[in-house]
């Protein structure tokens, strides 16, 4: 609720439309090693390959751009995670660098998506 209340934004409950069951979670995150909003997702395994992380990650763009006027959303993935590079891809964000967090952290593929 913290993040809500300093940025406007946080992670949100995924649920089930049909049966309400929780499945998910998805939302912006505001790091202090990062200078934009990242969008983050988990979701338990049994609901992998159903399109549910894909519809959420589009959903949360939608809202940071049309309801926060978020210009930059970044996203953050280990580079082995090919799942989720591949949805970061195809919900429009593109690779830019490679970083780590922190000097102890492993390297994370960074990924951008920028306001047209």
């Amino acid at each position: 609720m913290g993040s809500y209340e300093r940025f406007g934004y946080g992670i949100n409950l995924v649920e089930l439309k049909e049966t309400g069951a929780a499945i998910g979670m998805c939302g912006l995150v505001r790091r202090d090693s990062l200078d934009d909003a990242d969008i983050g997702y988990a979701f338990l395994e049994q609901y992998w390959g159903n399109g549910y992380a894909m519809e959420s990650v589009e959903a949360v763009l939608a809202h940071a751009r049309e309801t926060l006027r978020l210009g930059r959303i970044v996203a953050i993935v280990t580079p082995g995670n090919s799942s989720s590079i591949s949805l970061l891809e195809k919900a429009g964000l593109t690779f830019e660098r490679t970083i780590r967090l922190s000097d102890d952290d492993v390297d994370l593929k960074f990924f951008v998506s920028e306001a047209p």
